[in-house]
């Protein structure tokens, strides 16, 4: 299984307008790809729901997560969404 950290840029988190983008990116990946905050549990980073219940605040770290043929290319392809401001 193949991981990133990487640091929410958004200034107001991964909630509303952010999750909806982050969402579409992560379901149009050839592999399901997974968010977690440290100790937390995953959740589908496809899920729109799932990313509000994350609850990720700006300069949270998450891990990003993913398994399979073409995961690498598409764990880098969500991260840096996370990594940008996308306010």
């Amino acid at each position: 299984m193949s991981e990133r950290r990487v640091t929410v840029a958004s200034k107001v988190g991964i909630h509303a307008r952010p999750a909806a983008l982050l969402a579409k990116t992560a379901a149009a990946q050839p592999v399901v790809i997974t968010i977690r905050k440290e100790g937390a549990e995953p959740v589908e980073a496809g899920s729109i729901l799932g990313l509000m219940t994350l609850g990720a605040s700006h300069g949270d770290e998450v891990i990003l997560a993913a398994e399979g043929e073409g995961a690498e290319a598409a764990l880098d392809e969500v991260a840096k969404l996370v990594a940008t401001d996308m306010d």
